[in-house]
């Protein structure tokens, strides 16, 4: 039995559809479990029950600061150890990645889970394409970022949840394996033109404090989003690498589309009465 944990979210739920597509004995794990899911809290050790599970699919818990984040990790790696895990295979950051804010972690864990002695892949993935797009600002008649002329290697969350999928359904094929998994380079410009606007460059300073401004955001969030920015704005993440497309058997989906679905719509204009 596979067990794709942080089944909620937006990549694990696509890769636990296709496995149970494919057939593949599989099932989600979730602090708030649907229906026919376990419940797996990392932040209660008495929850992590991984007995009969042959792979566990460890997709980054990495909403939280990096103590809280490499502490959940720590547990349910533990927690695999003590109840005989054949394999686990973790969703990791792509190594150009090292300069984002949210990297410590995972390659924090990447350690653990090879200090183990568990059988193990690593899935080092780019940032998603739709996180790119929504980190784009609608300003008046065009699209604004921080991210200058810079590209970024991002790839569709379908792709990556095509990917784990695979290796999850065959880990002995990928035993002791990290796969570098980035797309075809983008820049915002490119995303703005497949919208039909125009895309205008703002400082990371202006971008800072629209990040601090913004509702919602948990304190870590505004210097990882920062962090982002930066590292596209000055060529960091616009490497590219065969593995993705070896391990999809076919073309990437295209980035710039996925992007594009996930940029922001401009505000419908106010009305007024006559």
């Amino acid at each position: 039995m596979i067990l794709v944990t942080g089944a909620s979210g937006h990549l694990a739920s696509r890769v636990l559809d296709q496995l149970l597509d494919q057939g593949v004995p599989a099932a989600g794990a979730s602090r708030s479990p649907s229906e026919g899911e376990r419940r797996l809290d990392f932040d209660y050790p008495d929850s992590i029950d991984l007995r009969g599970i042959s792979t566990l699919l460890l997709v980054s818990a990495g909403y939280a600061e990096d103590d809280v984040v490499v502490a959940r990790h720590e547990r349910v790696i533990e927690a695999a150890v003590r109840d005989g895990v054949g394999h686990v295979v973790y969703t990791s950051l792509a190594g150009a990645g090292d300069h984002l804010a949210f990297a410590l972690a995972h390659r924090v864990t990447e350690r653990m889970i090879r200090a183990s002695g568990l059988p193990w892949t690593i899935l080092r993935n780019g940032l998603y394409a739709e996180l790119v797009g929504s980190l784009l600002t609608w300003d008046d008649d065009h699209l604004s970022s921080a991210f200058g002329d810079g590209a970024v290697a991002a790839v569709a969350r379908d792709d990556l949840a095509a990917v784990a999928a695979t290796v999850a359904a065959d880990p002995a094929q990928h035993r002791g394996r990290t796969y570098e998994l980035v797309g075809a380079p983008f820049t915002a410009a490119d995303v703005a033109a497949r919208l039909g606007v125009e895309h205008r460059s703002v400082s990371l300073s202006t971008d800072r404090q629209r990040l601090l401004a913004a509702p919602g955001l948990f304190p870590f969030q505004p210097p990882m989003l920062s962090s982002i920015a930066s590292s596209i704005r000055h060529g960091l993440l616009d490497g590219r690498h065969p593995d993705l497309e070896s391990l999809l058997g076919r073309p990437t989906t295209d980035p710039v589309g996925a992007a594009a679905t996930s940029a922001p719509v401009p505000a419908a204009p106010a009305t007024t009465k006559a």
